[in-house]
């Protein structure tokens, strides 16, 4: 007879809750991405595509971020003070002695601790992650403005050139990232991620460092914030404190457009990636469709509470039959 250990079955519930609803979300991205094509067939082109994920590749990268905090039960109003940060340090690192490996090496070291101190307050403290994300968004935007009061720096034409370039690079990085966060998840730590969000006692009585966990989701979503920054900067050619504010709200839409619950222990990072092509592809859709930008912020909030609302309605109503 074959014994059942309690972390065994909380893995196994988790990786049930995990999965729901993808097929929903997939269909509705290839709609939109085949009417985009239509409106637009320079996408099927090698230097449209390549355009397109550039445009794509930061926001899914914040999207990735944010579900994190969600997955654990929080949420983090730092994610676009973070890319803000990313870019000011990418911009005014490269052209010293640090040079482009020193710069990257900068960017993400600075993600990893920022993430890693906010994460250590929330577990230990037992803190609400909105609140010290919050204050903390404060704290980042005040550094990048101190290192780089307006925009400028320096970042290499040839890195530009080969991350923003005519090839598809960000689609290539982005499939490399999914393969490390596929790996990752195989570890008992990544598994602890879902079920510290899904059920923290659970989780603790079934061994899992429910405080460690934490910390380590803090540290990898301020790290892939930072990145979001360093690309960015690689797009624009600068460092800009400021260039990274609409990428907050817009991490919490592609996370809930691709179905990571507010709740913790629900969602993928393949939802959220898919979440953040979608709300792209909705943007663009919309603009050549002639919406004037005012009814585009309308049409998104629609789309977004729907998002929302329709999965619980559906569960509401079959849980009345």
């Amino acid at each position: 007879m074959t014994v059942i250990s309690s972390s065994d079955r909380l893995y196994r519930a988790i990786q049930g809750r995990r999965n729901r609803g993808l097929g929903g979300l997939y269909l509705v991205v290839a709609a939109f991405v085949v009417l985009y094509a239509i409106l637009f067939p320079g996408i099927l082109s090698m230097g449209g595509f390549a355009k397109f994920t550039q445009n794509w590749f930061p926001l899914a990268l914040v999207a990735m971020a944010q579900a994190l905090m969600m997955l654990t039960g929080g949420i983090s109003l730092a994610i676009g003070p973070l890319v803000s940060l990313g870019a000011v340090i990418a911009a005014t690192t490269m052209g010293g002695s640090l040079g482009v490996v020193g710069g990257v090496a900068a960017v993400a070291l600075t993600g990893l601790a920022i993430g890693a101190v906010t994460g250590v307050i929330v577990a230990h403290l037992r803190l609400p992650a909105i609140i010290v994300t919050l204050a903390g968004s404060f704290i980042v935007t005040g550094v990048a403005l101190i290192l780089l009061p307006r925009p400028g720096g320096f970042i290499p034409d040839w890195l530009s050139d080969a991350l923003a370039g005519h090839t598809p690079t960000a689609f290539l990085l982005l499939g490399l990232i999914l393969l490390m966060w596929k790996a990752f998840l195989a570890t008992p730590l990544g598994l602890g991620i879902y079920a510290a969000g899904d059920n923290p006692v659970g989780a603790f009585r079934s061994g899992i460092p429910v405080e460690r966990t934490k910390v380590v989701a803090f540290a990898v979503s301020g790290l892939l914030a930072c990145l979001a920054g360093l690309f960015v900067a690689a797009q624009t050619g600068s460092g800009d404190p400021i260039i990274g504010t609409p990428f907050t709200l817009n991490s919490i839409a592609a996370a809930v457009l691709g179905g990571v619950g507010f709740l913790g222990g629900k969602g993928t990072m393949r939802g959220a990636i898919c979440g953040s092509l979608l709300l792209s592809v909705m943007i663009n859709v919309m603009f050549f469709l002639g919406f004037p930008p005012v009814a585009q912020y309308v049409a998104q909030g629609l789309i977004i509470v729907s998002a929302v609302a329709v999965p619980e309605l559906i569960h509401a109503w079959r849980a009345k039959r």
